[in-house]
């Protein structure tokens, strides 16, 4: 079984507006950090919670530390 690194590097990155962009959240819903990694605006997500049908999920990052 391959560890979730292993998984990561595998895959080719794609570009977090060409990512969104087939969801149908425009570029203005986004706050960019680079190519790869973006949050959406509060008020997208106020928008879209009342939807009957999906699921949302909220992803927070873990800094590495050194030891």
């Amino acid at each position: 079984m391959k560890t979730d690194i292993e998984i990561a590097q595998s895959i080719e990155l794609k570009p977090i507006v060409d990512v969104v962009e087939k969801l149908g959240i425009s570029y203005d819903d986004l706050e960019l950090y680079g190519k790869y990694k973006a949050k959406l605006s509060f008020d997208k997500i106020r928008a879209v919670e009342s939807n009957p049908v999906g699921k949302l999920i909220l992803v927070t990052a873990i800094n590495n530390t050194c030891w």
